[in-house]
């Protein structure tokens, strides 16, 4: 009979952890109550076991599974050894794999390209792109989904795409795997095939499974090499389900005929809280079985062997073995998985596609449309200023739209992913941002293009067609659409919800037109201490590049009429404005005919500067952000 390669123990583990959720003040000054809650676990699983751990909520399964993995808060006593070697974070995230109980994976991709990626992701290029081939295709055919291969991930049913999730760590071949509640919400077909899929993981490639459960059936007792039962932190039983029934059948509770022993003794090891006396009578038993386990349960924790029918040819060196891919390829994986989830091939792709290159064109060719006769008489003025304020509002208030909707799924598959020590934060977004300014820079520029040329913004009557001036113009639309979007991403690191995260940039970008746009109020007439409020909102530079580009020294003399000219500004003829240079005098202060109030507004290429400086400012920021570690709570929303 062969011996198990593999063992996973734990020896007298203690820990101490929050006990009620605690108000957000509480999270951030670290003063949330806490209490013991994991008390004396003692337990082993071996390679080829599948080790299902019982108990109902708030009995600290989950609790368990944190202390395993090191990503428990608190302190924790005893010995955590795998292979006899005590289990480190940094080895638990080489050696192991962990399927939390909600998992959010990229709704843009296929089943196999979900694979692909995390296998770029975890696994050395060591290893061979063919290999890596043959590991996908291996793990869709373990999991029953090479049928549905190429299925976009939004399309799958509850059992596949849970299976698809335990897929994604299954892809680098952890020696331990936990799951918590893998069978949750899936019909009682569904929980047979997925527990029994898990079993012969375990016994196929000689790897330890560890599951929680709350309300196991009694059809996958068979899948089941190990049990363990905790109540409020305690031990009640941990060891061979086979010797299970006999082991409460000699200290007085045998299970009745026709009951599920799973659930029988589940809550046999379960405190009533339906009244104080059913309360204190189930405590009491509980402590009593507690004791009397480990009084008389050594032998039931004993290892007995593998089935003489186990075969452990496949795998025993894991594929997690041979390292991590090297950072240029993690960048590669994420750059490319960006750029898969824009294909037009799934509902998923066609949203991201809208978002981030149609929606912007489409608001543009809506000005045009309002403003498609707009001409060069005196009236164009007002109508002028309304177009620049709403090119540079609606490229914000779309940048907010675009990235709340197509970042979420990102951010939260990166607080997953860095958790499992794939990469870091900074690694993170600075590939985002690679693969989405680039994007974003050519959606701005194709909509600028639709009002600059089509309204004529750039004609000139001997050169033609202005290209240095549409450059100028959307380059500087487009330093709005990048702040914007840097703005939103630092929101949504520490807001979950996309909506919430909108709102709040939304009202900020309000705030900062009302502001700083001098085309809803003019800088002329602000208090002082506004007025210099005003240089530090983007906004502000934006509007003057793009004032001063439609306006100074153009739209001269021009006629109200057929007979009448405007000599002057504010002459008798009803002109407000003589050329644009004078529109600019109401709204900017700046040296015209000698006149200079001490604070010079216009000056293109320190505007245009000024503009890029903010983006790279919030640019900045979001590097520092992504690297500065977050308190523990706040990285939980997105993972739990």
């Amino acid at each position: 009979m062969m011996n198990s390669e593999f063992v996973l123990e734990l020896i007298s583990v203690f820990h101490t952890g929050p006990v009620e959720p605690g108000s957000c003040v509480q999270k951030l000054v670290g003063n949330v109550p806490t209490g013991v809650i994991l008390k004396d676990v003692s337990l082993e699983v071996h390679g080829g076991e599948l080790m299902a751990v019982l108990g109902s909520k708030g009995s600290g399964k989950r609790a368990l599974l944190e202390v395993i993995s090191r990503r428990a808060q608190g302190p924790t006593r005893g010995q955590i050894l795998l292979n006899h070697v005590p289990m480190s974070l940094r080895l638990f995230q080489d050696s192991c794999g962990y399927v939390t109980h909600k998992t959010q994976l990229l709704e843009g991709l296929t089943a196999k390209q979900t694979l692909e990626y995390a296998a770029k992701l975890s696994l050395s290029s060591k290893i061979g792109s063919s290999l890596r081939a043959n590991r996908v295709r291996q793990v869709l055919a373990d999991l029953a989904l090479s049928q549905v291969a190429n299925r976009s991930v939004d399309l799958l049913t509850p059992s596949e795409y849970r299976r698809l999730v335990i897929g994604v760590q299954l892809i680098k071949d952890p020696l331990v795997l936990l799951l918590d509640e893998p069978a949750w919400g899936l019909d009682p077909l569904n929980t047979y095939f997925v527990i029994s899929i898990l079993s012969n993981h375990a016994k196929k490639y000689n790897r330890i499974i560890l599951v929680t459960m709350e309300k196991p059936r009694s059809d996958i007792m068979p899948f089941l090499d190990r049990v363990s039962y905790l109540c409020l932190g305690d031990v009640v039983y941990t060891g061979s389900t086979r010797l299970m029934i006999d082991y409460f059948r000699s200290i007085g509770f045998p299970c009745p005929e026709l009951e599920n022993p799973l659930m029988y003794y589940l809550c046999l090891s379960t405190v009533d809280r339906r009244s104080r006396e059913r309360f204190i009578d189930s405590n009491n038993q509980i402590a009593a079985l507690v004791e009397k386990f480990k009084l008389e349960g050594g032998p039931y924790r004993k290892y007995s062997g593998p089935p003489p029918d186990m075969d452990h040819s496949e795998h025993k060196v894991p594929l997690s073995a041979y390292g991590r891919p090297s950072v240029f390829s993690a960048m590669t994986a994420i750059f490319g998985r960006s750029f898969t989830m824009m294909s037009p091939c799934s509902y998923m792709g066609i949203q991201q596609l809208f978002f981030r290159l149609l929606m912007l064109p489409a608001f543009f060719f809506l000005l045009w449309n309002f403003y498609w006769e707009i001409e060069d008489y005196q009236r164009s003025f007002q109508s002028r200023g309304g177009l620049i304020f709403n090119c540079v509002a609606g490229t914000a208030y779309l940048a907010t739209a675009a990235t709340s909707k197509t970042f979420a799924q990102h951010r939260t598959r990166y607080y997953h992913e860095a958790r499992e020590g794939l990469y870091r934060g900074p690694l993170f977004i600075t590939t985002y941002n690679l693969f989405s300014l680039p994007v974003s820079y050519i959606n701005v520029m194709a909509a600028s293009a639709i009002v600059f040329f089509g309204l004529g913004l750039g004609d000139t009557a001997v050169q033609g067609p202005d290209w240095m001036g549409w450059l100028i113009f959307g380059s500087v639309l487009w330093a709005v659409w990048a702040f914007v979007e840097q703005q939103t991403v630092a929101l949504m690191m520490v807001v979950k919800s996309s909506y919430s995260a909108a709102a709040a940039s939304i009202a900020l970008t309000t705030f900062y037109l009302l502001v700083a746009s001098a085309t809803l109020r003019s800088l002329v007439g602000l208090p002082d201490w506004l007025y210099y409020l005003s240089h530090v909102i983007v906004y502000r530079y934006v509007a003057a590049v793009l004032h001063e580009q439609t306006f100074l020294d153009k739209l001269p003399n021009l006629p109200v009429n057929a007979t009448a000219v405007c000599p002057d500004n504010n002459a008798e003829y009803g002109c407000r404005y003589r050329n644009g240079t004078y529109y600019l005098l109401e709204r900017y202060h700046f040296p015209q005919n000698g006149l200079d109030l001490g604070r010079q507004d216009l000056d293109l290429w320190s505007n245009f500067g000024l503009s890029f400086a903010f983006f790279g400012g919030m640019l900045t920021l979001n590097l520092i952000l992504y690297l500065v570690p977050l308190p523990a709570f706040i990285k939980s929303k997105f993972r739990d």
